[in-house]
């Protein structure tokens, strides 16, 4: 294992390129994340997956895929996976008390075991779910990817979800901590600031994280601004990942970076700085991996994918940044320990098959 692999990349095509391979193959590299843009079908997918696996067997593939708008793959046999909102409605359908409630529980287990075992089938190990933010009726990048407005449903169906994601071998991801419901802004191209204090965002949008501390595997921090608590973004603030988030809830998992690459992220102290600089603030800040998305068909020939592992290199050899055993050992836990169903072995599987009656319950 390496002594830090902290960078998630991205590839711009359905096959790898000999410029990709050398990229996955930097000590510094440590996964890739998957997008529209590289899915074909699941022959296609699982191709490309295995020839990630032959460059390191040790990267970490990942994906944005939480059901509803954000789902990477949805043809060739992919289930359509429904918004998390419509997991929260059907708890609320009896006052979040009667049949409708436990049924929303065991629909949610579903959901999260069909949306793995199928990724897994594929040979992806990893999503980037689920989404912890509350629906506070203002945020359109949020919206329906949220369970609830109420954390308490939020929480019960995000573990839900995350039983099931368990069940087929595959770890989670609660995101955007402390919470980016509440704002209306995206943080893709704005920067979004929230400025209720410390107290309520604990007891509202942050509960959800202290309440799953024992369960969560990894998260993802806004890039979102909390002024009465850090003048930087969540992603880039030790007060919120060393001293919140891991000292006052707890949290023991990994934590990832949101994508270097959005608005959010290219401002830090006013300043703005470069993928590098953005890098090593996260990295300092807390994070153990740092995402940069879509460089490899924004730049020609990925030029910011090379100078990001490059200044990286060149930022640890000056002493900007420590590697972390530690942070390599919680990325490594993240990687699948035990082998996928295949395909075919999913379609005689009788638990896939009544966890695809139970999601269609809720889509149909």
């Amino acid at each position: 294992m390496n002594a830090h692999a902290p960078v998630i990349l991205d590839v711009a095509g359905l096959a790898l390129s000999d410029a990709d391979r050398q990229r996955l193959a930097h000590p510094l590299c440590g996964g890739m994340i998957l997008f529209g843009r590289n899915w074909q079908n699941r022959e296609q997918l699982a191709a490309l997956c295995a020839d990630i696996k032959s460059v390191r067997d040790d990267l970490l593939i990942c994906v944005d895929h939480e059901g509803g708008r954000v789902q990477r793959f949805r043809t060739d046999g992919f289930t359509h996976l429904p918004p998390m909102r419509t997991l929260g409605e059907m708890w609320v359908k009896d006052g979040g008390k009667g049949p409708s409630a436990m049924r929303a529980t065991d629909a949610a287990t579903a959901a999260g075991y069909v949306l793995a075992s199928e990724l897994r089938a594929c040979g992806v190990d990893f999503s980037f779910t689920p989404v912890l933010d509350l629906d506070w009726g203002e945020s359109g990048v949020i919206g329906d990817r949220a369970f609830s407005r109420d954390p308490r449903v939020a929480t019960v169906l995000a573990k839900s979800v995350m039983h099931g994601l368990l069940q087929a071998g595959m770890a989670n991801c609660g995101k955007h901590f402390p919470g980016h419901g509440f704002v209306k802004a995206d943080s893709h191209v704005d920067i979004p600031v929230d400025r209720r204090s410390l107290k309520a965002i604990l007891a509202d949008d942050a509960a959800p994280y202290a309440w799953l501390s024992a369960t969560l595997t990894s998260v993802m921090p806004a890039h979102v601004i909390y002024p009465k608590v850090d003048s930087r973004p969540a992603g880039f603030s030790s007060k919120w990942l060393n001293d919140i988030l891991r000292g006052q809830l707890g949290f023991q998992g990994a934590i990832f970076s949101d994508d270097l690459s959005m608005a959010g992220a290219r401002l830090i102290d006013g300043r703005e700085v470069s993928y590098t600089e953005a890098a090593v603030t996260a990295l300092n800040a807390g994070c153990d991996m740092v995402l940069l998305c879509n460089q490899s068909v924004e730049t020609e020939g990925g030029a910011a994918v090379d100078e990001l592992l490059e200044g990286l290199e060149k930022a640890r050899r000056q002493a900007k940044w420590r590697p972390s055993e530690a942070s390599e050992q919680r990325r490594g836990e993240l990687l699948p320990a035990r082998a996928a169903v295949s395909w075919d072995g999913l379609m005689a599987e009788p638990r896939y098959m009544r966890a695809l009656d139970l999601v269609s319950g809720v889509t149909g």
